[in-house]
């Protein structure tokens, strides 16, 4: 519900509910009780891919309900239906919030509130196989990301998605000082780190999202005018919430840029889905192999030619240019990013990518692009452009690049060629694109 993690273990490991309570209580009211927004929300939602016309779905941790409102109003198909929203969480005035908001919106009958602990879900409640969208945001570090990983995928149906935010390290090197405040109550991991973990636990990545930092200031702008001249006299516990949350605020304050949000959009992997093709670097060792996918996956040397060459050029990026391998430990498939330019402001090509014709509509190519992605975005790259077929790409998160006013600098339809912002918290460049010389444009 925050990014309280170290005080909430605490006072649960030693059952001082009175701290916990008044550290709810200190929220009520609040527009948010994590980092977030109603646009990032709606992203996390849109990576989903379709969904049922009437889609049932858990939030769990739902905190006074900002997500079930807007999940109940707008997930699920276009008719009158909407979504059918099971809200839990522990804390009951939050509930009662929360009905009270669906009530105006005229939403109460999407919305249903479960005063349960996600940690002990009830049965009746939550049946294997019993939602289309499992949904925490900013919830899960309660169980851990790991815990919720493994027991919220029973809750799926089949091709059902899950949903769920997770606060992270930003940089390769995070400080002492931020360390001092994480490491000792919820260690955490890097994007990189959390995307292995969701895939070792069995899901494909369907998209990633970095909260952009106005999502913590619409969190903590409020929260700051709240502690700001309470003292906490009323009673220890809420002294302890209130120096607790100035403290939460000051490292957020001193190293927010070393540590942020990020929300994780997954499915269970089944047959075919290309998580079980594993990918990694493209070594010395599989140039060759390389070169022989993309001569057999495409009708003229043209492509192969262009890694060769882009291999000698300065666009070259090493660590980007990964393959996806058979179970034979041959390359399947190949994917490729490289340095281009839009205005004048630094991005990345993806082009070409080739599967083998043997593993064509295996899941190679799914498995190689999106471990390729995910490794762009570890390096804090922000933006990736492709020209390619607009029914495979979107499953990726790639929209029109016409709509952040980004061309090409030849002719092409509009929805072949597609961007994908990987950190929504850097302005998106426009202009025409420049790609490197052996593109030959």
């Amino acid at each position: 519900m925050t990014d309280n993690t170290h005080t909430t273990g605490n006072i649960r490991d030693t059952e001082e509910n009175a701290f916990f309570e008044a550290f709810l209580t200190l929220h009520h009211g609040l527009p948010r009780q994590a980092p977030g927004s109603d646009a990032s929300t709606r992203r996390l939602l849109s990576l989903c891919g379709p969904l049922p016309e009437r889609p049932r779905v858990l939030d769990l941790g739902c905190g006074p309900g900002r997500s079930a409102l807007l999940l109940a109003a707008e997930a699920g198909g276009t008719g009158p239906g909407g979504a059918e929203v099971t809200a839990v969480d522990l804390h009951a005035p939050f509930l009662d919030e929360l009905r009270t908001a669906a009530a105006v919106r005229g939403l109460a009958d999407r919305v249903r509130t479960v005063e349960a602990d996600m940690n002990a879900l009830p049965a009746q409640e939550a049946g294997d196989g019993s939602f289309d969208l499992v949904w925490a945001e900013g919830s899960a570090y309660i169980v851990g990301f790991d815990t919720a990983l493994a027991r919220w995928k029973r809750l799926l149906a089949p091709g059902g998605t899950l949903v769920l935010t997770e606060c992270e390290w930003t940089t390769p090197e995070p400080s002492a000082g931020a360390r001092a405040f994480w490491d000792p109550q919820c260690p955490l991991r890097s994007t990189a780190g959390n995307i292995a973990a969701a895939q070792a636990a069995g899901y494909q990545v369907l998209g990633v999202h970095r909260l952009p930092d106005s999502d913590w200031d619409e969190y903590y702008g409020p929260l700051a005018e709240r502690v700001r001249d309470r003292t906490g006299e009323d009673s220890p516990a809420m002294a302890w919430a209130v120096n607790a949350t100035r403290e939460e605020l000051d490292v957020r304050a001193r190293h927010g840029h070393e540590y942020g949000y990020t929300g994780y959009v997954l499915r269970p992997v089944e047959a075919g889905d290309g998580d079980t093709w594993p990918a990694r670097p493209e070594t010395a060792a599989d140039t060759a192999a390389v070169r022989a996918v993309n001569l057999a996956a495409f009708e003229t040397p043209l492509e192969a030619d262009l890694v060769d060459a882009l291999r000698a050029d300065g666009a070259w990026l090493p660590g980007l240019s990964y393959v996806a391998e058979a179970p034979d430990g041959s390359v399947a498939a190949h994917a490729l990013l490289t340095r281009c330019e839009v205005g004048g402001a630094p991005a990345l090509a993806l082009a070409p990518v080739a599967v083998d014709p043997a593993h064509q509509r295996s899941g190679a190519g799914s498995a190689v692009v999106r471990a390729l992605l995910a490794a762009a975005r570890e390096r804090e790259e922000a933006l990736v452009l492709v020209l390619g077929h607009p029914s495979y790409y979107p499953r990726f998160g790639f929209t029109a690049a016409s709509r952040f006013g980004i061309r090409a600098p030849f002719e092409v339809p509009d929805e072949a060629l597609m961007a994908l912002v990987l950190d929504g918290s850097v302005a998106v460049p426009a202009g025409t694109i420049t790609y490197p010389a052996p593109f030959g444009v």
